[in-house]
């Protein structure tokens, strides 16, 4: 049984969170143990299924290296200034637009942002996608939410946490943020097998760094559902302290890169640590992108190393201290 377990646990962290750089073959075998195993125990259809946010370096396709080094000839303004959107969103004019808006950590167990790398567009994929963006749009309109309480959900989201057994302020969270039937969908796909002695058993073969975000996310699990814990202990648990190395299929990406987005704008990201991000915007004069919705919902900033975090976007500004 023990091996069993072992093999299993192993499989579904596999399954959901390999990217397709890392290991394009070995998603059919893996996928094949899941489903001998998972009826056995209990956990077959979250063996079987996506990981909540998928997105990863191979999904950004839009980046723009001939744009290395540009800055846009028009004076900078300030994204609020533009028209607002029902989501969150801008309504995209000609010019050249900034704007610091709270991200937010979507990859626990890896590094935060660092100096001199860069940052490529790529939209939310996985089996929670509309959750997190609905979390990231509403909070726009939920100014009285801190940051602090909505990374803290969506650590609750990536980690699979319980919601019925979150403490009563992030249950309160969630239930303005999310409907009642994203709640449900989210509770039901929710983990509780792999903690303690039978973390340790099943994490036994894998490799970095795969283990370590596998213990990231069992840790998340176990203090979101435990009483008093602080977002400062959550945070160690999931955003790694120290120097990053170079992960797995890293791309060398310079730090400003443009990514040219499928609706005719121009985006880069800047951040300053997983918290913030500096968001800048190009649109050109006669651009398919004048009048198109810039939703940050939708856009994730996909570090080129591939041990630093993805980091959701959202339209609310970073608040001054």
């Amino acid at each position: 049984m023990r091996k069993s377990f072992r093999a299993a646990a192993a499989a579904l962290f596999l399954v959901t969170a390999l990217t397709p750089a890392a290991a394009p073959a070995q998603f059919g075998a893996l996928r094949d143990v899941a489903g001998r195993l998972g009826g056995e125990l209990g956990v077959g259809k979250v063996l079987k299924g996506k990981g909540p946010i998928t997105t990863a370096l191979p999904d950004a396709k839009w980046g723009d290296p001939s744009r290395d080094g540009f800055v846009p000839r028009e004076p900078k303004r300030g994204l609020a200034e533009l028209q607002r959107t029902p989501n969150g969103g801008f309504v995209l004019q000609p010019g050249y637009w900034a704007m610091a808006a709270q991200s937010y950590c979507l990859h626990a167990g890896t590094h935060g942002p660092g100096g001199g790398e860069g940052y490529l567009y790529a939209p939310p994929e996985g089996s929670a996608k509309d959750a997190v963006m609905t979390i990231a749009r509403n909070s726009v309109n939920h100014p009285e939410i801190d940051q602090h309480d909505i990374q803290a959900l969506l650590w609750a989201i990536l980690a699979r946490a319980k919601f019925e057994d979150l403490g009563n302020n992030l249950k309160t969270v969630a239930a303005r943020l999310l409907t009642p039937r994203q709640l449900a969908s989210l509770n039901r796909s929710a983990l509780d097998i792999l903690s303690g002695p039978a973390l340790q058993n099943a994490i036994g073969g894998v490799p970095e760094p795969l283990r370590t975000i596998m213990e990231a996310e069992a840790d998340l699990r176990r203090m979101l559902t435990t009483p008093g814990t602080t977002f400062a202990q959550l945070e160690r648990a999931a955003v790694l302290a120290g120097m990053a190395p170079i992960g797995p299929g890293s791309l060398d990406i310079p730090e400003g890169r443009w990514s040219q987005h499928p609706d005719g704008y121009w985006i880069r990201y800047l951040p300053r640590g997983y918290s913030e991000t500096m968001i800048e915007i190009w649109v050109p004069q006669g651009s398919p992108g004048v009048g198109k919705e810039f939703d940050p919902a939708t856009h994730i900033a996909v570090p080129g190393n591939t041990s630093r975090q993805r980091l959701l976007q959202s339209g609310r500004p970073r608040r001054e201290s």
